[in-house]
C-alpha cells in the first residue's frame, strides 16, 4: 500500500516540479539576456523606446 501512495505522490509532484523549474529558468535567462543587451547597446536611442 505504501508503494502505491509513493507512486501517486511522485506522479503528482514531478510534473509540477519540472514546470516550475522551467519557469524559473526562463525568468533567469530573460533577465540575463536583457541586461546583456542593455550593456552591449549602451547609448543607443533604441533603448529609450517603450516596449
Amino acid at each position: 500500500m505504501a508503494g502505491a501512495i509513493a507512486i501517486i505522490v511522485v506522479l503528482a509532484l514531478f510534473p509540477v516540479a519540472i514546470l516550475m523549474s522551467g519557469g524559473v529558468a526562463s525568468a533567469i535567462l530573460g533577465t540575463v539576456l536583457q541586461r546583456d543587451g542593455e550593456t552591449r547597446h549602451e547609448g543607443s536611442e533604441l533603448l529609450d523606446i517603450d516596449d
